[in-house]
């Protein structure tokens, strides 16, 4: 299994559904990384592609990690 990668919200223009600041899991999806998005659960509560520029990758203490993982699996 992947290690769960965290990014960091830095633009939201026309993407109404993300808040800037904020953090989201990215869920694996390799071909829309190779067309430079990512997938993410949005504030919809639905997994869409945003563009990959909107975020920063971030690392979390793994603390911060399980928290946020057992937060999206509830």
């Amino acid at each position: 299994m992947n290690e769960p990668q965290f990014i960091i919200c830095i633009q939201n223009e026309g993407c109404e559904d993300m808040e800037l600041g904020k953090i989201y899991q990215v869920l694996t999806d390799e071909s829309a990384a190779r067309d430079g998005y990512v997938r993410v659960i949005d504030e919809s509560g639905e997994d869409y592609l945003y563009p990959a520029d909107y975020f920063v990758p971030i690392a979390l203490p793994k603390a911060a990690e399980n928290a946020l993982t057992a937060l999206s699996a509830a």
